[in-house]
């Protein structure tokens, strides 16, 4: 990828995040990458090429880190999870307003096409997860449970404190002012709530 079109895809990111996806056009992309909306076109042809693009992006590098995770030989099936766990806080915390935005996107179904992209984007990584989990079920460190469901419980925990801060501070009898995905101590409650609960539905006794 080419330093120019890298460029874009973090200012389109940017303004996504700010604005969401009806809110930011292509010119107001172009004006803050101090491109021309030609080059834009050029690269990405319309704002759902783009989107679609910068899901791409963003999935193929947590893939990598995935991939490194499942091949590491040194860690145990557990500690395989346990790492999936903190990587995906720490992605998701990060980017947690994009985030929100694709998961409108597949709450909305408003362009299917956008929404098929995005979906085979973030699959593979799942894939991933469950040949972790399925092998550890083969090796007998894992109870033989529900390995699709488990995946969904793992991303759904982070999802659910993640879709709205006015919830997420209620469940946790915080203030409206707080930011829980700005705290150290909250991510850390999150990770070892996480590992604590799949240690305890996957591990073998």
């Amino acid at each position: 990828m080419t330093d120019k079109r890298e460029h874009i895809i973090d200012t389109a990111l940017q303004l996504f995040a700010e604005k969401g996806f009806e809110g930011t056009s292509i010119r107001d992309i172009a004006e803050k990458a101090t491109v021309n909306v030609a080059m834009v076109n050029y690269y990405f042809g319309t704002k759902e090429k783009l989107f679609e693009k910068i899901v791409e992006y963003k999935s193929a590098h947590t893939r990598g880190i995935l991939d490194e995770i499942l091949n590491n030989k040194s860690l145990t099936a557990i500690k395989k999870i346990e790492a999936v766990a903190d990587t995906f806080i720490e992605k998701l915390f990060t980017h947690r307003i994009f985030h929100r935005l694709i998961h409108q996107e597949l709450i909305l179904n408003q362009r299917e096409n956008l929404q098929c992209s995005i979906v085979n984007n973030l699959h593979p990584n799942a894939v991933i997860i469950k040949k972790i989990i399925e092998a550890g079920i083969k090796k007998g460190d894992f109870k033989k449970v529900d390995v699709e469901l488990t995946i969904a419980t793992l991303i759904g925990t982070i999802n659910q404190v993640l879709l709205s801060k006015k919830f997420c501070n209620k469940l946790m009898n915080k203030s409206d002012d707080y930011v829980p995905y700005d705290d150290i101590k909250f991510k850390k409650r999150v990770s070892t709530h996480l590992k604590q609960l799949m240690r305890d539905h996957l591990v073998n006794k």
